[in-house]
């Protein structure tokens, strides 16, 4: 939920700072929204091509610990018993009591209960890097299309229109994101919003210097 969160929170801000650059550089209305619908669609690409290298490194460096464990216990299986009875020891069994955990697992799943214990690779937590790049791309392109619609919608004042959904926006999501990670919704708020803001604020700046500097003919 978190990392939704934070890229809906990316779609958002990047996509809202884009079309209120545009339009602070007096683009045209359909010029605002095609760079908004560019900036979704490379955006939710970008976040997606670059999830799915990042998880696949994952998924392959998980890969090859399994396939080192499972060697090493082809090869060696009183030593990794012994390497996994001072695992439970470590964390607070006795000697006795760890030694029957670790021979009863090792009995049932050798290579499971390594790769639980040892490795710390779990079944619910095994990298998949097509489903966290469609989820990226997902929450990416969620949050883009908020600035995106309003824009499309604001005939006028568009500026203010989405500036102001954005910032509601973002206090929204902060306290999402701080709830999912555990920390207090206001502080998370207010320092998503606040960078949000900057962002933005820059933006339009530049945004408005490149409009003096090439004024629309």
């Amino acid at each position: 939920m978190r990392a939704s969160v934070l890229g809906a929170n990316d779609g958002l801000l990047s996509t809202a700072s884009l079309v209120l650059g545009v339009a602070a550089a007096h683009g045209t209305h359909k010029a605002i929204l095609i760079s908004g619908v560019a900036g979704l669609v490379a955006g939710a690409m970008s976040m997606a091509a670059g999830e799915y290298v990042s998880v696949s490194s994952q998924a392959d460096s998980e890969a090859s610990d399994l396939e080192r464990e499972r060697r090493e216990l082809s090869t060696d299986p009183v030593g990794e018993l012994a390497e996994l009875t001072q695992i439970y020891v470590t964390r607070g069994l006795s000697p006795d009591l760890a030694g029957q955990v670790a021979t009863q697992l090792m009995t049932h799943d050798a290579l499971g209960a390594h790769a639980r214990d040892e490795l710390g690779i779990a079944d619910g937590s095994i990298a998949r890097p097509v489903q966290a790049a469609l989820a990226s791309a997902a929450s990416f392109a969620a949050g883009a299309s908020v600035p995106l619609i309003v824009g499309g919608l604001a005939t006028s004042h568009l500026i203010p229109f989405v500036l102001v959904t954005s910032l509601l926006c973002l206090v929204a999501l902060g306290s999402l994101a701080a709830r999912a990670g555990g920390a207090g919704a206001l502080k998370g708020s207010l320092r998503v919003t606040f960078w949000g803001a900057l962002a933005m604020a820059v933006t339009l700046g530049v945004g408005s210097l490149v409009g003096e500097a090439s004024p629309v003919r």
